[in-house]
């Protein structure tokens, strides 16, 4: 079976340094995209990025986490489907508000991939 992916991440990062899905390998981001490594997911260690690809957003819900209360959607890779984490649609606090439109991914749901 062949994977399609609607972007490949080979060519477009300077180091050629990306993050995959553990499931199935579909490209979800760049390391020059990663913003934040100190961040908790319900897994266990969660990593925050800038832009990621190849998932698709659900639906938004309101969520009490761990930095207060948010608006987030949860982020599923668009080949294997698995719930990978979420994206920051809205942050009620001001301090909150730089993770606005960001994405977390889970540890537990990527690999470190190409030139590491």
């Amino acid at each position: 079976m062949v994977k399609t992916f609607r972007a490949y991440l080979d060519t477009q990062s300077p180091s050629g340094r990306r993050y995959s899905c553990y499931h199935c390998r579909a490209h979800l981001a760049r390391h020059e995209d990663l913003i934040s490594k100190s961040f908790q997911g319900s897994q266990g260690k969660a990593y925050l990025f800038r832009t990621v690809v190849n998932v698709r957003t659900g639906p938004i819900e309101e969520r009490t986490l761990l930095t207060g209360k948010h608006h987030v959607a949860d982020i599923k890779c668009c080949n294997c489907a698995k719930v990978l984490g979420w994206k920051y649609e809205f942050a009620y606090d001001n301090s909150q508000k730089y993770k606005e439109g960001k994405f977390i991914i889970e540890l537990a749901h990527m690999v470190k991939d190409n030139g590491w």
